[in-house]
């Protein structure tokens, strides 16, 4: 049996490759990551001599694969502490309670939007309200967790509906708070359709914030969100406009869904929330729960065209911000801190493992308990897979370590999925697992097949070109990384 051969038959390596990951561009050149994401581009010539170990100090290329933290000298220990350490702080969300609490207080609403995501009803109130009695014992669970802040979000349906019950709610949590010296914040997701002067007066009481929808202008919010009389959009325009002077510019925000009709009118939606003095804009895509499944909205349009959208409305808000005003799209924020920072995100959409359940628990009409809102949606879909209890039967203890979160959260890791392990994005991304067990029935998903994947791949790559080609837009866009 031959042996090895001597020392003076291998050459000394200059550097050591540390972990990294590349992506292809279209162009033929290389986004190449960290095992923390922070990224260069690479021609094919330059990363096949990185890979190789042909690289040198003093050539170039070893200077900034070194201050990428993609090489080091071979004994040296110090890059892979740090990019250990940077790990560890990108990861801390893990060793923090959950600390959003969701609230279906009701699945009755007033609107008929086509592509609502919870599959609302308009029938009988004492089947579909939450009662409370189950209110009580879902606030037993959210106080359980071991976190000194929590965030009560109120939903529906339409949850003024059920405004009776959200006013015993904040002032029950209060009074159940106070000898834990816990600290509960409240919001209210609302078309604001519904808003008076004594609900506004309790959330001035309450310090409670509000969240709406606004899909653009008139005619393209009314016809996204139809309610009886055709006034959807001037009664959230109306709401809108008394939160803000009753309880405070920063107190109420808004939220836009992007239907097929919205894609060619991106600046017509985003001057709709210049001119109600709103602080930013989510351009977010239609999700394939409830409604937008059985109206068939959901096909209306793939990654490839809403991204189109994505981007020509990204150039506009560029060129708002150019004029010396603040208004950033609250996404790319989201994900230029991932990117920017090694801060641990709070949006459970861009976790790993995924935020369900871990950074959020919903609390449905009936009891039941989930482990994401999009989960409570599919099981208005007659799929439950993302129950994990119940509030007559469960505790917080019980709902964290049972079998299914703890498959969940295993089975989300992007860090060893298919496709994602070796994605040079994968340091920014989320799993989303409901979305891909929503769309091909397995929360690891098929990647190359994902229009999530599709999705975060395509803006990503957009704010990399501007971070790396566009120094003013550089500029605009870290300044809406919060450090």
């Amino acid at each position: 049996m031959a042996g090895f051969n001597g020392p003076e038959h291998y050459v000394p390596l200059k550097s050591a490759l540390l972990p990294l990951r590349f992506e292809r561009r279209a162009d033929g050149d290389y986004f190449v990551a960290n095992i923390v994401g922070d990224i260069i581009r690479l021609t094919e010539s330059e990363l096949s001599k990185l890979i190789e170990g042909d690289v040198i100090p003093g050539d170039g290329l070893y200077e900034r694969a070194y201050s990428a933290h993609l090489i080091a000298p071979p004994d040296e220990k110090a890059k892979l502490q740090l990019l250990a350490l940077r790990l560890r702080s990108r990861y801390e969300f893990l060793s923090q309670s959950t600390a959003l609490h969701i609230f279906v207080v009701t699945l009755r609403c007033e609107h008929s939007c086509p592509y609502c995501q919870v599959s609302r009803q308009n029938t009988d109130k004492q089947l579909f309200d939450m009662s409370q009695d189950t209110a009580e014992k879902a606030l037993a669970i959210a106080l359980q967790s071991p976190t000194q802040r929590l965030k009560i979000e109120f939903q529906g349906g339409e949850p003024l509906l059920n405004f009776e019950l959200i006013k015993w709610i904040v002032c029950r949590a209060k009074e159940l708070a106070r000898p834990l010296s816990k600290v509960v914040d409240f919001v209210i997701a609302s078309n604001l359709a519904l808003l008076d002067d004594d609900i506004l007066a309790f959330c001035k009481t309450h310090d409670i914030l509000l969240s709406t929808s606004l899909d653009g202008p008139a005619d393209l919010h009314n016809k996204n969100r139809p309610r009886p009389g055709g006034n959807s959009h001037e009664l959230a325009v109306r709401g809108i406009k008394r939160a803000q002077e009753y309880l405070g510019r920063d107190c109420v925000g808004a939220l836009m869904t992007t239907s097929e009709s919205s894609l060619p009118r991106a600046r017509d939606i985003i001057d709709a929330y210049l001119e109600l003095d709103l602080d930013g804009i989510f351009l977010r895509p239609l999700s394939p729960y409830g409604f937008a499944v059985k109206t068939k909205w959901i096909r209306k349009y793939d990654a490839r065209r809403w991204l189109s959208f994505y981007e020509e409305g990204l150039e506009y808000i560029l060129d708002i911000n150019r004029t010396g005003r603040r208004f950033p799209e609250f996404y790319a924020g989201l994900i230029l801190q991932r990117m920017l920072t090694d801060q641990p995100t709070s949006y459970v959409d861009l976790r790993s493992p995924a935020g369900a359940g871990l950074g959020a628990l919903i609390y449905n009409y009936d009891g039941r308990i989930f482990a994401s809102d999009e989960g409570r949606m599919l099981a208005e879909m007659d799929d439950d897979a993302f129950e994990l209890g119940h509030v007559d039967r469960d505790t917080f203890r019980s709902i964290l370590l049972s079998d299914r979160l703890l498959e969940l959260v295993g089975r989300s890791l992007t860090q060893t999925a298919p496709a994602c392990s070796d994605c040079a994005f994968e340091a920014h991304c989320g799993a989303d697992p409901v979305y891909h067990h929503a769309t091909q029935g397995d929360v690891l998903g098929i990647k190359p097949i994902s229009e999530f994947c599709a999705r975060q791949k395509g803006v990503m790559t957009l704010l990399l070109d501007k971070l790396m080609n566009n120094p003013d837009d550089a500029k605009i866009l870290r300044s809406w990384v919060r450090h």
